[in-house]
């Protein structure tokens, strides 16, 4: 049987300032770590709030000037007016809402507050989602590639929530070089069935490996590169971004909007 394994090395860096050139910061901080040289392969995985400042997308709630929609959710949730009107500003649709959350559409994602963040941002400020995340992943791709000589894929993530579930696990937002999902329909299963909707989250599993070393407070370590054998991971690839559903086909919100629709 072929043996497979993965390995995972948590890279710290330095406090990334509002708009600050990230690729540099990243190529030191791998540099600086002992014995570390990137390897063909490898996949460099990148919290968003890292990428999201270094796009200047850091913002004082003092700054916000709130709607009254803003308002009427801030009464209604128990909420600041301020990051009420910045998830209206963020998100699609607004599907409904707890004491301190939102739940909004963004991009054809269900997110919490449109994923707008309070943690490892300035006291009085919140970090939004990167602009672009796969094209952003692209990019950083290149740039590592061009700087160590070697085939690499990005994945930019975030930490997220699952409905019924206490905690968060990881979920990749940007995807540059590896398939973000493997379609594993008409595989055959231990006892012969075949598979006829399953597809893994490939990026996704990536994403929840990294936080475990990522963490969510001050471990200080936004980077983490995956390396691992042949089989374990998808090689790398020229596949771009994660491909969605639309709200239409998802179940959850399928559920919900039935739901409302029937009240």
């Amino acid at each position: 049987m072929t043996k497979r394994h993965l390995s995972l090395f948590g890279i710290s860096t330095r406090i990334i300032h509002p708009t600050e050139p990230l690729v540099p910061i990243l190529i030191d901080s791998i540099q600086a770590e002992i014995g570390m040289e990137l390897q063909d392969g490898d996949i460099i995985v990148l919290a968003e709030s890292a990428v999201a400042t270094a796009q200047g997308r850091v913002i004082s709630l003092e700054s916000i000037v709130p709607s009254e929609r803003a308002k009427r959710y801030a009464e209604q949730y128990e909420m600041n007016p301020a990051l009420c009107e910045l998830v209206l500003q963020e998100s699609k649709e607004i599907v409904g809402g707890i004491p301190g959350f939102l739940l909004a559409l963004v991009e054809d994602t269900l997110l919490p507050n449109a994923g707008i963040d309070g943690s490892n941002a300035p006291i009085g400020h919140v970090v939004l989602l990167p602009k672009e995340p796969n094209k952003c992943a692209k990019s950083i791709q290149e740039e590592l590639e061009r700087a160590f000589g070697v085939s690499l894929a990005v994945l930019i993530i975030d930490s997220r929530t699952h409905p019924m579930r206490y905690g968060c696990s990881g979920v990749a937002i940007g995807c540059s070089g590896i398939e973000a999902v493997i379609d594993d329909v008409g595989r055959m299963d231990l006892f012969g069935n075949r598979l006829e909707v399953t597809k893994r989250a490939v990026a996704d599993n990536i994403a929840s490996a990294a936080e475990l070393l990522m963490g969510e407070a001050d471990e200080a370590v936004p980077l983490v590169i995956v390396r691992g054998a042949k089989g374990t991971v998808p090689p790398i690839t020229d596949d771009y971004g994660i491909e969605r559903i639309s709200p239409d086909e998802c179940l959850f919100m399928g559920v919900m909007r039935r739901n409302r629709a029937e009240r």
